[in-house]
């Protein structure tokens, strides 16, 4: 199975977000760290802005947060809600595809490994993607937490 752009742009911008935790992030800090299309990452973050995964701050001195806590954005809802059709062979689309279509086993094994593929990201959230912290912050080029008080 292939992603989207689209939906590689979504994730890599909810871990970008997400590691500059409690700091308004820019599409263009995104698009300038992963060296990406800002216009086309324009229209990504949009979209998680409708669909509640990033919160958009208006005005001077805006940008973008996270709508929701790490926990609870979930890998496998943010794939299926940002991909257009993740049947790996267009059988999987619809019916009328393929003469065999009713009796053929490849139709049954793709559409059971989509659904394990699917699974899997489902026992992920984004706070599992940021465990890493420190080493995405640096790798980003972000500047790192400062440690709390004692």
């Amino acid at each position: 199975m292939r992603l989207t752009l689209g939906t590689d742009y979504a994730l890599r911008t909810l871990i970008y977000v997400g590691t500059n935790a409690g700091r308004l992030t820019t599409i263009a800090e995104i698009a300038r760290s992963f060296d990406i299309s800002k216009t086309h990452l324009m229209k990504v973050v949009n979209r998680l802005g409708q669909q509640g995964y990033l919160e958009p701050v208006r005005g001077k001195g805006g940008g973008l947060r996270l709508g929701k806590p790490p926990d609870r954005i979930n890998l496998g809802a943010v794939v299926r809600e940002t991909e257009e059709d993740l049947a790996v062979m267009g059988c999987l689309s619809g019916k009328g595809f393929c003469r065999i279509e009713g009796c053929c086993v490849l139709r049954r094994a793709l559409r059971e490994a989509t659904d394990a593929f699917l699974r899997t990201l489902d026992g992920y959230t984004l706070a599992d993607l940021l465990v890493p912290r420190a080493k995405l912050a640096r790798s980003l080029g972000l500047a790192p937490e400062a440690p709390p008080a004692a």
